[in-house]
Formats: structure tokens, C-alpha cells, sequence
């Protein structure tokens, strides 16, 4: 692995889920300017700082430093924010802001911080039918 390839690796992921410096920063509990840094190459990030980015993003370790693997939209299952309004990604990325959820989603997926997201804003009703309908789901696998 080369610095440059993680540093252009790193920014293009970025870019594609379309993130500011400090909102991935803010996601690593680090100043923007340390996450500049790795983007820029004066510094190299941490293994703990790795693992974090590549959950962060929802790819392996290998997909996040690996030479032969491009950034490319097909690595991915989804969007880490809703396309929706300015609104609604403030109040996504605020939401996985604050230092309880960062915790409480430290290690689930971008898929999973997205269905969590949405699924906390149901009622009890719907949030039951949802799991009916994942159990049916499960069971045709």
C-alpha cells in the first residue's frame, strides 16, 4: 500500500457519499484538521482509525488499503445519508453525532446506522410489522 493510494483512496470515498471532512471527522472523534492530514498524506491514519473508516464506510479493511481494489459505487450497497433535504442529512449526521450514539452505533454498518435511523422514527405498530415482514424475508433465503 502506498500513502497516496489510501490518501486518494480515503478522499474519494468521501466525495462519493458526498461528506465534508468534518462530518467524517466529527465520525472518528477527531479534529477535521487531523482527518485532513490523512487525506493530504502528512499523516498516515491509525489501525484503530482504519477499522473505524472502513465500518464507517461499510467495506473490508482490505477494499479500504488494498492497491488493486478501486473506489468504484458497485463496492457499495448504499448511501451512507438519504439524498432527501439539507435538512434531513443534517439531522441524520447530528443524530450519529452526538457522543451517546457514537457509542451506542460505534461498530454497525453505514446499512445498519440507516435502518436504525429510520426505524427509531416508527411507531410500535409499524416497528412490529417491519420485523413480521423481516422474519418472512429471512425465512424465503
Amino acid at each position: 500500500m502506498t500513502n497516496k493510494t489510501l490518501t486518494e483512496r480515503l478522499k474519494s470515498l468521501r466525495k462519493y457519499y458526498g461528506y465534508k471532512q468534518a462530518d467524517v471527522a466529527a465520525t472518528l472523534d477527531i479534529s477535521r484538521q487531523s482527518y485532513s492530514h490523512y487525506e493530504t498524506g502528512k499523516r498516515t491514519p491509525s489501525h484503530e482509525v482504519l477499522f473505524k473508516l472502513s465500518k464507517f464506510y461499510n467495506i473490508s479493511l482490505d477494499e479500504l488499503v488494498a492497491d488493486t481494489i478501486p473506489v468504484d459505487s458497485d463496492l457499495f450497497f448504499t448511501t451512507p445519508m438519504p439524498n432527501y433535504t439539507a435538512e434531513v442529512s443534517t439531522e441524520y449526521l447530528s443524530h450519529f453525532n452526538t457522543d451517546s450514539n457514537k457509542r451506542k452505533y460505534q461498530f454497525h454498518t453505514v446499512l445498519e446506522k440507516e435502518l436504525l435511523y429510520y426505524f427509531e422514527k416508527l411507531s410500535e405498530t409499524d416497528k412490529k410489522e417491519i420485523i413480521e415482514f423481516t422474519k418472512i424475508k429471512v425465512k424465503r433465503k
